[in-house]
């Protein structure tokens, strides 16, 4: 595995390697990696020629100073379980790589519409713009063949699917099931903030999902939101928000419909930490 530091010098080897035909497949990520990351970075190996696996910790994709502060970062860890996955190249940027003075992106507005003030747009001002910055910059200077994006950021990937098209980039986004624990908590670098028994406690959040999914075609949506938000309460688990929405526009919707591809997303905090989650119904 090659790491490298500079976008100039990724460049010019990834243009060598286009040159011979070859297919990239790009895995961004903000480190404190995990299986769910590595299965990002599989599926791009399986795929393609060559595989780039970025890691670059945002800051304008804090809308929480003090979250970024809590960002765990295992940079050796995530090194070892790169190249033990067999990454071609990881590219480990500092910020004004990223963002260089005479760089416009990142100030740059992207035109998200309803995408950005519903969900996570919504308790995170400011989130998608800081999420498509960065990754328009780093498609700038990859220019991928291939996006490996995890389905649990769910409105994420139809926020950068949006933010592709209005950028022109020639790059396709590949969309891999979430991974999960054990006891069917979604993989996340957030868990390492967990306690052992806030992590099995966050369990419940999945297990909640499968209820409303199971019981959907019994009762009404709104009736087992209010009783899931009620059981995930008792595992000291406060809701920040359990909702019901189109899979291709989020449009929310508050009853299920056989007629429609929904989803069901849920944002949720335990020992201060916030977690989200989804469920399609389909």
């Amino acid at each position: 595995m090659r790491i490298i530091k500079h976008p100039a010098s990724l460049k010019s080897i990834l243009d060598k390697k286009c040159l011979k035909g070859s297919t990239v497949g790009f895995v961004p990520t903000m480190g404190a990696l995990h299986e769910g990351h590595l299965s990002l970075v599989r599926a791009s190996l399986n795929a393609n020629h060559l595989t780039v696996v970025s890691i670059f910790v945002n800051p304008l994709q804090f809308n929480d100073a003090t979250d970024l502060e809590k960002y765990p970062v295992t940079i050796e860890k995530d090194i070892l379980l790169l190249s033990e996955a067999g990454t071609d190249i990881l590219f480990l940027p500092g910020y004004s790589d990223v963002y260089p003075e005479e760089n416009p992106v990142a100030r740059a507005h992207y035109d998200l519409g309803s995408l950005e003030s519903v969900f996570e747009g919504k308790y995170r001002p400011g989130h998608f713009q800081g999420v498509c910055a960065v990754v328009d910059r780093l498609l700038s200077i990859v220019a991928p063949t291939d996006l490996y994006l995890g389905q649990k950021d769910f409105q994420q990937v139809a926020v950068l699917r949006k933010m592709i098209q209005l950028k022109n980039h020639n790059t396709k986004i590949v969309v891999c099931p979430i991974v999960r624990e054990q006891n069917g908590l979604a993989m996340s670098s957030r868990n390492a903030r967990l306690s052992p028994a806030g992590k099995e406690k966050a369990g419940e959040i999945y297990q909640c999902l499968k209820i409303i999914k199971e019981k959907a075609t019994q009762e009404p949506f709104e009736t087992l939101k209010a009783l899931v938000i009620h059981r995930l309460s008792e595992n000291d688990i406060k809701t920040e928000y359990l909702a019901l929405a189109d899979t291709l526009t989020l449009e929310e919707v508050h009853s299920f419909d056989t007629n429609r591809h929904l989803i069901i997303l849920i944002a949720a905090i335990i020992e201060s930490v916030r977690l989200i989650d989804n469920m399609p119904l389909q």
